[in-house]
């Protein structure tokens, strides 16, 4: 199972990555059978503002980089969506990753990582509705981060014994959903 850790902000001094950075080492530390993960940085992918002459539902992707992104994805068997909370809502980086393609996306399990004002609570929970619109099958696996504000000041996150435990249960959700 290959699972894509999609890092969903962009901004400099972003926490995402260095969230993103932990929990794949967490999962590789879990020695779990059969699971895969890749860190998708949308940095790093510097898509542009999504502006193609057909939606994306018809398949037909008409710019190079969108392309490359419906491959990208493709490849993938589930995903941990990383976002930030926004003015009570998710990173727009993320939502143009999201919006970029369409059938790549659709009957793949999703879990959700959160952090920021309300420990991400409302990011995740319009997180959640749109990638359920577009096909991605919601695991119901989710984990808030707390106090990011007051724990972000070293180059590494370091995870408590909630949040531990938290990504053992995301993964295990997730892992339901692998057909080996």
């Amino acid at each position: 199972m290959l699972i894509y850790i999609i890092v969903g902000s962009i901004r400099e001094g972003r926490t995402a990555i260095k969230i993103a950075n932990w929990v794949d080492q967490a999962i590789n530390e879990l020695s779990l059978n059969d699971i895969q993960t890749e860190i998708i940085d949308l940095k790093e992918w510097a898509l542009p503002i999504f502006a193609g002459a057909h939606p994306p539902a018809t398949g037909v992707y008409d710019q190079p980089k969108q392309q490359q992104w419906a491959d990208k994805i493709a490849a993938a068997d589930a995903f941990i969506l990383i976002s930030p909370e926004y003015n009570h809502g998710y990173s727009p980086a993320l939502k143009n990753a999201l919006d970029y393609v369409a059938k790549e996306w659709q009957g793949k399990p999703a879990a959700y990582v959160g952090y920021g004002a309300t420990n991400g609570s409302r990011s995740i929970d319009q997180l959640r509705q749109v990638a359920t619109y577009i096909g991605l099958v919601d695991s119901n696996a989710v984990l808030e981060i707390r106090d990011i504000f007051k724990r972000n000041k070293e180059e590494t996150f370091e995870a408590n014994e909630f949040e531990v435990k938290g990504l053992s249960a995301l993964m295990s959700k997730l892992q339901k959903y692998h057909i080996a």
